[in-house]
């Protein structure tokens, strides 16, 4: 680490910053380094990931996460966090003391103004990116991609539910196959900051250029799941997901976008309680209530994600 950072000139020839290891995520080492001139971030990805299952993936997912905030910023600017060196499997990136939007959540402040400001800004990024045969070439992660994101969540998923594994693995096939724009990967609330002019997002550790559905669905799947982890701000929870979808599919380069959306978001509900990643707040009746949700969702699929907000609720009731 501090060859890098006296290599970019981030640290004097004789400066020995002191580092905290930072706390959060399962997929990476993260510290805070305090140089003379200010705090950064160096992140270093994990080969085997801190969840309970085996987890694998490629160290190099480092090189796009820093490749796909330098991409992002460009498309949405203040989108990511400034990358300011990178090298030996590490890279260096501008400390931002903002909110973070899950914190928010869990204290059941939902902000539906903000959850547009999400759907827009990630419409923009996909929007910017797409159709870009460079950008493609450049994130050309498919292997990568269905190790830390397509296995562990979909497929692992249909191995638990063989009477759905067809229609799984027939989405996870789709998705795998799609090439429209740069993803993210990863658009959950604890990877986005809350910044003064809109959101930050963090943590591109699965930068694909692949199916931007698999964004919408995934950050719109964590809306739903935190109305069982804070049931009293239920409706503010609803409202954002409401507000983040309409954002995001009046900005969409797609019009077809929906029904893919649609049809992956029932499933990424139920990979949060029966796949390698589950949710850590979501207790035997809560992981209960998603599996009897998010079923019939699978077996009848939905193409308006609007249904798929009304039958959430009905759950709820």
């Amino acid at each position: 680490m501090l060859g890098l950072l006296r290599g970019a000139g981030l640290a004097g020839e004789r400066e020995t910053p002191p580092a905290a290891a930072l706390a959060g995520g399962v997929s990476s080492e993260i510290w805070r380094v305090e140089l003379a001139g200010g705090p950064i971030c160096v992140k270093r990805a994990l080969p085997r990931l801190k969840v309970a299952q085996v987890w694998e993936a490629p160290v190099e997912r480092n090189r796009y996460e820093h490749e796909w905030m330098r991409v992002a910023a460009a498309a949405a600017p203040g989108a990511a966090p400034r990358v300011l060196a990178e090298g030996d499997g590490l890279f260096a990136m501008e400390f931002l003391d903002l909110p973070l939007w899950k914190d928010e959540l869990r204290q059941g402040r939902a902000d539906p103004a903000f959850a547009a400001a999400v759907g827009r800004t990630l419409a923009a990024i996909h929007r910017g990116t797409a159709g870009k045969p460079d950008i493609a070439r450049r994130f050309a992660t498919d292997a990568i991609f269905h190790a830390i994101r397509l296995e562990p969540y979909l497929g692992a998923t249909a191995a638990r539910h063989s009477d759905l594994s067809v229609k799984i693995m027939k989405l996870l096939d789709r998705t795998a196959k799609t090439r429209a724009c740069l993803v993210h990967g990863d658009v959950s609330p604890k990877n986005i900051l809350i910044g003064p002019r809109g959101p930050v997002f963090l943590d591109a550790e699965c930068a694909w250029y692949g199916d931007p559905a698999f964004d919408l669905a995934f950050c719109l799947n964590h809306l739903l799941l935190k109305c069982l982890w804070v049931p009293g701000a239920r409706q503010g929870f609803l409202d954002c997901y409401d507000n983040l979808a309409v954002s995001y599919l009046e900005n969409s380069f797609s019009k077809e976008i929906e029904a893919r959306v649609a049809a992956l978001l029932p499933i990424l509900l139920l990979a949060r309680v029966d796949g390698k990643s589950p949710v850590e707040y979501l207790d035997a009746k809560g992981q209960e209530h998603v599996r009897r949700t998010a079923r019939p969702l699978i077996l009848f699929p939905e193409e308006r994600l609007s249904s798929i907000r009304d039958a959430w609720q009905r759950s709820l009731t």
